[in-house]
């Protein structure tokens, strides 16, 4: 197995469209564990420490008054190939690539405006996860699912 932590960021779009608990319901049902989870605004120093790959594009100012500009819902999900699964669940930045039945898929209509952000790679998780969240404030605890699935009983936060 290869448990990890991923973060994944509902954009100002995707709350203001009332989509949260259609996304957070996508990964429960994929069967990942949420193990963090916050309601913010981003302060600008934040975001460009996120964002700060993207810093010399064309599209970073827009980027960061646009992630900004109102509250996003914060996440960190826990499972075997977390980034990998995430990934696919949310789909390509583009709408013209994103395939239906992804998040994006489903949802976007504009790149600029695309709901959604996950960690690209397991670095980029280990990267953006402490941008918002304490060591304290990411939960540790035990799916009783996995009992009634039979599954063997595996601590998934000490990865």
């Amino acid at each position: 197995m290869n448990i990890e932590k991923t973060f994944v960021m509902i954009k100002p779009d995707g709350v203001q469209r009332d989509l949260v608990g259609d996304i957070i319901n996508r990964f429960q049902k994929k069967g990942l564990k949420l193990v963090a989870m916050k309601l913010t605004v981003m302060d600008r120093e934040t975001a460009n420490s996120l964002y700060k790959m993207h810093v010399k594009k064309h599209f970073y100012d827009d980027l960061i008054t646009f992630i900004t500009s109102g509250p996003v819902v914060l996440m960190v999900w826990e499972a075997d190939n977390a980034v990998f699964i995430s990934r696919k669940l949310v789909g390509p930045t583009t709408p013209n690539e994103a395939m239906p039945g992804t998040i994006r898929g489903d949802y976007i209509i504009n790149t600029g405006f695309n709901v959604i952000h996950a960690s690209e790679t397991v670095s980029a998780a280990r990267r953006e996860i402490p941008l918002f969240f304490r060591e304290d404030e990411i939960i540790d605890y035990r799916l009783s699912i996995r009992t009634w699935l039979g599954l063997k009983d595996v601590n998934l936060a000490q990865s």
